[in-house]
């Protein structure tokens, strides 16, 4: 069964740099603007993205051959701006720009509002702890607010200090970027008073923080192209020399989404420029790079199993409004990851 229409999936080559390598798989149907946010689901193979266009489009991916089938579609009265899974798998919450958090039921097909905000909802993340599952969402109205989705109001409320821009969880350790550079971390046995709160590393705009899958630390990617490996280093990645002549004329693009790998621990950066890089932070080093992208790429993921990586293809609006120009592609592709991409080099001395 198919919500979206077809479910024939079309095939692109990577990045064009070896036609012997294996294509990447288009997912049929996509959302027909930006996307905001793509996730697996945690227990089946399940794909959940967010668009600008209010829906939220659940799909069933063969993890044998990439192809994908409509699963199921639902909406919020505004932008999905992000967008993620219960422990269970069964389970999806989004967060958007109507200013809520809705739960989508995979069994019964019902969707509900589990939470609700003073400003749009931009991060969503379950947080899986000794006393069950709660939600945790994160709004530009200033708030990292703390949800039973069984009850209506909030178990508590925390001022951020500035709007929130990205959030990533793996218990105990939970991380929180806003406006301003400001990095707050929560240890989640005393989720309502932060840990730590510092600024950036980086000199330039917080596009994205994410967690070490050992929960000891976290990796930040700005606006500059550069990424911050916490209390340890910085390094510059997504950009692109004009001239090959010409020093100190680089193009730099913004670093949108940062993911970690769940079997291996390396992880990947993805830019406005449409390139991917696969590093190992242990070693120090870049394990793959390519540009599969006619475009940005918005929004990443792995599976559970870290066989297959998901990218989102889409305008993440770096360039403003003249930058959307017509034509644009909205797509999620799915790269069958290789074991040299993606396993660690070993730590270099």
């Amino acid at each position: 069964m198919s919500f979206f229409g077809s479910t024939t999936s079309t095939s692109t080559a990577l990045g064009g740099t070896n036609a012997n390598e294996p294509k990447d798989v288009e997912v049929s149907d996509p959302p027909n603007d930006s996307i905001s946010s793509v996730s697996f689901s945690t227990a089946g193979e399940y794909l959940a993205v967010g668009s600008w266009n209010n829906e939220v489009r659940i799909y069933e991916v063969n993890p044998q051959g990439g192809q994908t089938q409509g699963k199921a579609m639902y909406q919020h009265q505004g932008p999905v701006l992000g967008v993620c899974w219960n422990k269970e798998g069964n389970k999806l919450i989004s967060g958007g720009a109507d200013n809520a958090a809705r739960m989508y039921d995979l069994a019964t097909g019902a969707s509900s509002q589990v939470a609700q905000h003073d400003a749009p909802v931009r991060c969503v993340r379950w947080l899986d702890t000794p006393q069950g599952g709660i939600l945790a969402t994160g709004s530009w109205d200033k708030t990292l607010r703390y949800w039973d989705t069984r009850q209506p109001n909030p178990i508590s409320v925390v001022q951020l200090p500035e709007r929130c821009y990205s959030m990533d969880v793996v218990y105990p350790l939970l991380a929180v970027a806003t406006a301003e550079r400001h990095i707050q971390i929560f240890n989640l046995t005393n989720p309502t008073t932060p840990y730590r709160t510092s600024t950036s590393p980086l000199k330039w705009q917080t596009r994205v923080v994410s967690c070490f899958p050992s929960a000891d630390g976290y990796a930040v990617g700005s606006i500059e192209g550069r990424v911050a490996i916490h209390q340890n280093f910085s390094f510059k990645c997504h950009r692109k020399d004009q001239s090959p002549t010409v020093k100190d004329q680089t193009m730099v693009f913004a670093v949108n989404d940062i993911v970690f790998h769940p079997v291996h621990g390396t992880f990947s950066t993805a830019g406005s420029d449409g390139t991917v890089n696969f590093w190992d932070k242990d070693a120090r080093t870049r394990l793959k790079t390519f540009d599969p992208a006619p475009g940005p790429i918005t929004s990443t993921a792995f599976n559970r199993s870290g066989s297959i990586f998901a990218y989102a293809v889409s305008y993440d609006w770096s360039k403003g409004h003249t930058g959307m120009t017509p034509g644009h592609p909205n797509k999620v592709m799915l790269h069958a990851c290789k074991d040299e991409e993606v396993k660690k080099r070993g730590t270099r001395k």
